[in-house]
This record gives C-alpha cells, sequence and structure tokens, in this order.
C-alpha cells in the first residue's frame, strides 16, 4: 500500500497508537516532570480546523499538553546532568531523553520545537494553552515568570482529558510606559523595529572574557525586564543559553557563507 501521507515530520516516532485503559492522572505526570525541574505549562483540545498537521500525524489525538521549564528549577534539578551531554545540542538531547520516555509511559507522544524543519507551531500553541504573548524582545512573556520561562516539548495523548477554557492573562507589555527592554542593550540590537541579531552576536564574541557582559551575566536586555525579576535564570544556566545561542548563530552564519 502506498504512503499517501507525505515525509514524516522530524521528531514524529512512527509506531501504533495503544488507547489508554484509565484515566490519566495530571498529577502523575506533574511529578514525573517536577523531579526534573520541568513543568505542565498548559493544554488545549487538537482543533481540526487549526491543527491540520497534528492531525494528519496523529488522527487519534484528543490532547495536547505542553512540557517547559519556569525560572532556575530545572537548571537546581538537571543542570548539571543537561551539561554533561554530549553532542551539539545537549539540552535538546537531555529534553528527549527526559520526555520521550514519559510520554510514552502515558502511552503517547512527544513532540519537540527544535525538531524540523519544518517546526512545530510551539508559539501558537502556548498562545492557546497559556494565553502569552511576545514580548519587545519577541520572546514570550508570562505574567508571573516574566521572561524567564521556556517551552520544550508537547505530549499528544489520545485521552480527552478535562481541558478548561484558556482565559488570556493581562499583557505585561502594554502596561510598560518605559520600555527598558529596548534601551538596554549595549550595541542597541533591539528596537521597536526589529531584532539586529549579528550586532548581537558579534558583540557576545567580543566581549567573551567580559565578566560583566552578556556572556556571562546573560541578555542584558531580557534582565532589564522588570517582570518576574525572582524568576531570573542562575548565572551558570544563563551562561549555558547564551552560549548555545551564540554557537547555533555562528554555525548558521558559516552555512551560508
Amino acid at each position: 500500500m502506498l504512503n499517501m501521507r507525505g515525509p514524516m515530520r522530524p521528531g514524529w516516532r512512527p509506531g501504533v497508537c495503544v488507547r489508554v485503559g484509565g484515566v490519566v492522572q495530571s498529577s502523575g505526570l506533574e511529578g514525573e516532570l517536577a523531579r526534573r525541574g520541568l513543568r505542565v505549562r498548559g493544554a488545549f483540545a487538537p482543533d481540526p480546523a487549526l491543527d491540520l498537521d497534528l492531525l494528519g500525524d496523529a488522527p487519534w489525538a484528543r490532547t495536547v499538553v505542553l512540557v517547559g521549564n519556569v525560572g532556575r528549577e530545572l537548571w537546581d534539578a538537571s543542570g548539571a546532568e543537561i551539561a554533561a551531554q554530549s553532542g551539539p545540542d545537549p539540552l535538546d538531547q537531555w529534553t528527549r531523553q527526559t520526555v520521550d520516555p514519559i510520554a510514552a509511559g502515558l502511552q503517547g507522544r512527544a513532540l519537540y520545537p527544535f525538531a524540523g524543519p519544518p517546526y512545530w507551531p510551539f508559539q501558537r500553541w502556548a498562545e492557546r494553552a497559556e494565553g502569552v504573548r511576545p514580548s519587545p524582545l519577541g520572546i514570550f512573556i508570562h505574567p508571573e515568570y516574566g521572561l524567564w520561562h521556556a517551552y520544550r516539548a508537547a505530549i499528544v495523548l489520545p485521552a480527552a482529558l478535562p481541558v478548561p477554557a484558556a482565559v488570556a492573562p493581562p499583557h505585561p507589555c502594554d502596561t510598560c510606559a518605559d520600555r527598558p527592554c529596548l534601551t538596554h542593550c549595549p550595541v542597541g540590537a533591539f528596537s521597536e523595529h526589529g531584532y539586529d541579531v549579528g550586532i548581537c552576536v558579534d558583540y557576545v564574541v567580543k566581549t567573551r572574557d567580559d565578566s560583566g557582559a552578556c556572556g556571562h551575566v546573560g541578555c542584558q536586555a531580557r534582565l532589564a525586564c522588570p517582570v518576574g525579576a525572582a524568576w531570573r535564570y542562575r548565572a551558570d544556566q544563563a551562561q549555558f543559553h547564551m552560549a548555545a545561542f551564540v554557537r547555533a548563530r555562528l554555525a548558521a552564519r558559516d552555512a551560508k557563507s
């Protein structure tokens, strides 16, 4: 028989869908994630009008649960394990190793924002699951966690779990008159007109030996945001992310040259 569905998306594991015999207990999932420094970041029921790609690959999908991290929790629980991973993308590798078996234990499947192209629409999923919206930096801002959070995976389940209707929280940037995030970048990489990634990367590379620069303390534009300051990343966590960011951008630049 011919496969009429076309190529499988990266990160999507082929296999037989097994029906869930009982009710998936969200507290069990939350406990499994919490031990590793992760959290449930909302959920939604797939909509045939909005999720054609997802339902095309997984017509059995009834619930999508987003998984992510907030603040220092991930690094407190698993930072050493993540840093010890080999390969070019240690956090992505650790995330797969961690979430794949959790999803399988729930007889579901895991999807990832870094598996592509093509990429799954995690930003749209986050808007539906938690009502978050982008900040002027482009990073989604949460009314409690500020810019100190991320979405790492989605677990697709064949069980229709009760999902409360998403209520859009107040968008912190709507009432922020000063917008310090747009004025604190040392090289003005952020503005109302967008983000100059080249200037940003060049500055981080140039100041790699400066203990007070972004490569050591984290993005200074991000640090300038007053929302969620209590959830800021640890210093070694910020350094890890900045190093990964520069490594990825330099690799993309080399690939174009």
